[in-house]
């Protein structure tokens, strides 16, 4: 996190709501239909996602904090991750003010569009480019970046940490419990005999969201009736309550994990449908197998072109998240509420700019504090 002010904002969800709270412009903030949203919608957790089937849709792909809530929200986290982008990118306050405007026209768009495609805004560069890297991979790809070799075997090190023996018994009883073995081979859509089993497994230290939680890399073997055996990497995760905001009286799966893949398969379709929620020693967990499609949408410099058109695309993947789950009425409304705030030049609601500058000046404070108790140790 203290790599970047960008990394500070991706790292720092709980933070982001204690602040947008505080800010006068919370009281202002339209009331959206109470829908699924990602509740840490920022830069990093959107990217190519496979169907299962050979093809790339660009989804949100982190669904960590998903909850039945306002979708502004979702539309400020996504703001405030592509002002940082851009200050990192050293780009102008100019560009930063028409990205949030190309935001809103993006998710207007996606929220009037009735075509039923994925996505009918114009592709960026950027994002074209790494749609083309997804879906030229496959298994070996996924297994030298994941586990450095082709072998079923998980090699420790920086990144994947020996399990203890209790911790091995759980997992092993996890992918021999049946209906765990029903769900993931039901994944796979092929209906021949076909057996599951563990074959290694570590602890893997990933990012911020990792930290103090189960979190583990398994790889797992799956025999057809032939006796051929394919290799999964499979990815699970502790689930905990959401630190976004919860709409009032939304009614959600008390499970954690089972709350994860609610939200999941109503918002990114291409991810939810292939995870599961499991118990794992005693924790609510949520299952992923991972493709070799899937990655993250990472960009390390933005032009000030590149930079307005990947606000439009990314507002409008954002926005085809939300309107697949709503009716042509609440899809009507939600788009003159958000036409009735725009009172500025640049053609944004004020509570959407005020917001991301608002937020901008709090992360980049809690940045060079941040950076400083690192700096003392």
């Amino acid at each position: 996190m203290a790599r970047s002010a960008h990394a500070y904002v991706r790292g720092n969800t709980a933070r982001f709501y204690e602040w947008l709270g505080d800010s006068l412009v919370a009281k202002r903030l339209p009331t959206g239909p109470a829908i699924w949203i990602c509740g840490d919608c920022h830069l990093g957790n959107l990217g190519p996602l496979s169907d299962g089937n050979g093809a790339v849709a660009i989804q949100i792909r982190d669904l960590d904090q998903t909850v039945i809530g306002n979708p502004a929200h979702d539309l400020i986290r996504l703001g405030l991750s592509l002002a940082t982008a851009a200050r990192g990118s050293d780009l102008p306050g100019v560009t930063t003010a028409r990205m949030v405007e190309e935001m809103v026209n993006g998710y207007e768009a996606a929220m009037a569009d009735r075509s039923g495609e994925e996505n009918s805004v114009e592709e960026p560069d950027v994002v074209r480019l790494v749609k083309r890297r997804a879906l030229g991979r496959r298994w070996r790809h996924l297994a030298k970046e994941r586990i450095q070799d082709t072998e079923p075997t998980i090699p420790l090190g920086k990144k994947f940490w020996a399990i203890d023996d209790r911790e091995r018994a759980a997992l092993t009883a996890l992918f021999d419990e049946p209906d765990i073995k029903r769900k993931i081979l039901a994944l796979d859509r092929h209906d021949e005999d076909r057996s599951v089993r563990l074959v290694d497994a570590a602890y893997w230290m990933k990012g911020c969201s990792s930290l103090g939680l189960l979190r583990y890399a398994a790889l797992i073997a799956i025999r057809g009736a032939k006796g051929r055996e394919d290799f999964a990497l499979v990815d699970l995760k502790e689930a905990i309550a959401s630190v976004a905001p919860v709409a009032l009286g939304a009614v959600m799966p008390r499970d954690p994990g089972e709350r994860v893949v609610a939200g999941a398969r109503a918002l990114s379709p291409n991810l939810g449908e292939r995870m599961i929620a499991a118990k794992l020693l005693g924790r609510s967990m949520f299952i992923r197998e991972l493709a070799p499609q899937d990655l993250k949408l990472e960009v390390e410099q933005f032009t000030q072109t590149q930079a307005v058109k990947a606000a439009r695309y990314l507002a409008a993947v954002v926005g085809k998240a939300h309107a697949r789950q709503m009716d042509t009425a609440a899809r009507t409304e939600w788009r003159r509420l958000l036409l009735d705030h725009r009172r500025m030049a640049i053609e944004a609601p004020s509570w959407l700019w005020e917001a991301v500058v608002d937020l901008s000046g709090s992360h980049e404070a809690g940045y060079l504090e941040h950076c400083r108790r690192y700096a003392l140790g």
